[in-house]
This record gives C-alpha cells, structure tokens and sequence, in this order.
C-alpha cells in the first residue's frame, strides 16, 4: 500500500480512502442497528458506535496485510 496517494497536486496519507469506506461501512451498520433497535440492549450507543468503528477500520487494515 502506497504511503502517500496523489489527488491532483495533493497527496493524502494512504489510509484516507480506508477510513472513508469504513466510516460508509459503519454508516451502514448504524442504520441497521437503528432499525433493528438493538441500541437499547446497550448502555451507552455512542460507545458502540466507537468500539464498532475500531473493529471495522482494524479488520479492514488486517485485510490489507495479506
């Protein structure tokens, strides 16, 4: 994985489009739990919301290594 990626004239660390599919991923996660109403199973959901965020963004970047 490139360390810097070149948008036009700007480079952006390498990581920037793997925390955005990721932000997306647990934009979608959010909505399914928000419908689902699993939230109230939990104490507090912004903590959740968090902890999920990590998981994806963690299991993405592992992927990578491979």
């Amino acid at each position: 994985m490139p360390h810097e990626i070149a948008i036009g004239d700007v480079l952006v660390p390498g990581l920037l489009p793997l925390f955005l599919g990721c932000l997306l991923v647990l934009w979608l996660i959010d909505a399914v739990f928000g419908r689902l109403g699993l939230y109230r199973y939990f104490w507090h959901p912004s903590l959740v919301r968090v902890a999920l965020f990590f998981c994806v963004f963690g299991l993405a970047g592992l992927l990578l290594l491979r």
